[in-house]
């Protein structure tokens, strides 16, 4: 089938990430089929040029110029496979799509709401948030699988999801370009209040028995009175992955510090948030030029304006350093970082 791609040149993603950092791709293609993919890849395969897959751009730092191509995911369409069973194009927004879900009585993703992104983004991540993460709705996708060519379908287990994890960042990591996922939601819903916020947020409304709108709207709610909008100022939303420690780690830092929280995973293992450790080092608000975290919200980092990717990846990298100093705990990055 023939198509219309159009490759630019030299391309300028400053406006392709929320970061908001400068930043140029050698070429840039927007595709809106898989017939424009397919035609993108055989061009990168010709030029031998590494390939990079954008959707919201909210989960990337350029530290520098991509010399190669930037395929910008356009796919659009939702489709019912059933009436609970909802495939869903890879380029939708993601925040689009919980309200979408919302409206129609569906439930499953409302704890979801307002994470930045596109549908494509979601299962690579394996977005979570207020006690809920995507493999739990997760039913399925399809993948362009860049050597072979073909579309392939990989159920939940094939996705190897884990915190923040999936196959997709690990073994087929540049490998596959995700087409459309299929998520099973629910009718008879069974909404989730065990996330302390989300559950106070809600007595604070005097909402005893919410329904699945009242999750959406809370967590609208909180997320906006914690995260910035990267339409003000940029940002990737958490920067670093909440670290899991062992219980004996936690007990031996709870000793000293009897405010610090913490979330079970297993007998042996406790998560605790990277933004409160951030924070307690005296992170919070600093600035080094442009680059800073947030006032608001330590697990943030922002683009004051005029920061360039590596300043803010060195602004990240004295922070690990300094918690690794201070609780010897290594924080891992959220964002994939380029270059």
């Amino acid at each position: 089938m023939s198509t219309k791609l159009s490759i630019h040149k030299d391309f300028d993603l400053s406006s392709f990430n929320t970061m908001g950092v400068s930043s140029k791709a050698a070429f840039f293609a927007e595709v809106a089929s898989v017939p424009e993919l397919q035609e993108a890849i055989k061009f990168a395969k010709d030029k031998n040029l590494e390939i990079l897959v954008l959707g919201g751009g909210s989960n990337i730092l350029f530290k520098k110029d991509f010399d190669g191509l930037v395929i910008y995911n356009a796919l659009k369409g939702r489709d019912f496979l059933s009436e609970i069973d909802l495939k869903i194009a890879s380029g939708e927004n993601w925040h689009e799509l919980v309200l979408f879900c919302v409206e129609n009585g569906l439930g499953g993703i409302e704890n979801l709401s307002l994470i930045p992104g596109s549908v494509g983004a979601a299962p690579i991540q394996n977005i979570g948030a207020y006690g809920v993460e995507l493999e739990n709705v997760f039913l399925s996708l399809e993948a362009f699988m860049i050597d072979s060519g073909e579309l392939k379908t990989f159920t939940k287990d094939e996705c190897k999801f884990g915190y923040r994890e999936s196959i997709f960042k690990k073994e087929l990591k540049g490998k596959a370009v995700i087409t459309s996922v299929t998520l099973r939601l629910s009718k008879d819903h069974t909404v989730n209040t065990s996330y302390k916020a989300l559950s106070e947020k809600l007595l604070e409304k005097g909402i005893s028995e919410p329904d699945i709108k009242d999750i959406s709207d809370c967590v609208i709610e909180i997320r906006q009175s914690k995260l910035p909008d990267p339409k003000q100022i940029g940002n990737t939303g958490s920067f670093f992955k909440n670290p899991v420690i062992s219980v004996q780690h936690f007990n031996q830092l709870k000793s000293e510090y009897q405010d610090l929280p913490s979330y079970p995973v297993t007998e042996r293992q406790v998560k605790v948030p990277a933004g409160w450790l951030i924070e307690k080092a005296g992170w919070k608000g600093k600035r080094i030029g442009d680059a800073g975290v947030h006032d608001k919200q330590a697990l943030v980092l922002v683009n004051h304006g005029n920061a360039t990717g590596e300043e803010i990846w060195n602004l990240a990298t004295e922070i690990c350093l300094s918690i690794s100093t201070e609780f010897e705990i290594n924080l891992i990055p959220e964002v994939n970082l380029i270059g």
